[in-house]
């Protein structure tokens, strides 16, 4: 038997998903210990925690490994999480964070999923989705989140984070694997309020305004710690290897 095979099978296993899961958050911890972290416009959410405001925030699905600790508050923050075999070990790290979980997705599941993401909205806890997430395609925005900020009347703030050392997962979403003992950064950008979100004929062009927001705070963040921006997808083939 091959080794993906095998891996998948044992991904099965609630006993392999625990332990992974676990490995996976103290590891997370570990590199957020073990870096010098610098937050870039932090003012930006803790104006809404100050408030007890909630808002949608957002961030591309490749930057997921810290976002737990991006969110650094005192009250509940959820992230909508895909119910595929992945999610699950997601779910369960960002757990060992005080992150909580929605499962579900912008598009598949969407109903049940846009139930309770609007009922933990409403109760004042802010909700964090990654948009071109969970099959991509990469740095392109679902129109769904514009739609949940809109019917839950909350505004939308986009986030990111890099790393001096780290690895890129040549997977779709060109998944970034944080490395000890170095630099990184935090970076917020300018929110999209409620009030430019109600006229629905301004769908697509908040959707592209979210996208180039994500993407200038994300080649901001990469510049500071050293790198040249992620290009966007130009192919949907998976590559499972790595680069520094």
């Amino acid at each position: 038997m091959s080794l993906k095979p095998l891996i998948k099978k044992l991904l099965r296993s609630s006993l392999c998903i625990n332990i992974v899961s676990w490995i996976a958050a103290h590891y997370m911890r570990l590199v957020f210990h073990t870096n010098s972290w610098k937050f870039i416009h932090e003012e930006i959410p803790q104006e809404y925690w100050s408030q007890d405001k909630p808002f949608v925030g957002c961030f591309w699905h490749g930057r997921l490994a810290m976002m737990s600790f991006c969110w650094h508050h005192t009250s509940t923050v959820y992230m909508l999480i895909s119910a595929h075999r992945d999610g699950q070990i997601i779910t369960k790290s960002i757990g060992y964070h005080g992150i909580k979980t929605i499962v579900g997705s912008t598009s598949k599941g969407g109903s049940q999923a846009l139930r309770s993401i609007l009922k933990v909205l409403k109760s004042g806890h802010s909700i964090v989705i990654t948009p071109d997430g969970p099959r991509g395609p990469r740095f392109k925005v679902n129109p769904g989140l514009i739609a949940i900020a809109r019917m839950a009347k909350v505004d939308i703030v986009p986030g990111t984070f890099s790393i001096q050392r780290r690895l890129i997962w040549k997977s779709w979403d060109r998944l970034i694997f944080p490395l000890p003992f170095g630099r990184g950064v935090f970076v917020f950008g300018k929110p999209i309020p409620y009030a430019s979100l109600k006229d629905k004929d301004a769908t697509q062009a908040l959707t592209l305004e979210l996208e180039q927001r994500l993407n200038d705070i994300s080649k901001q963040a990469d510049a500071l710690c050293g790198h040249q921006p992620i290009e966007s997808l130009k192919t949907d083939q998976e590559e499972p290897a790595c680069y520094s």
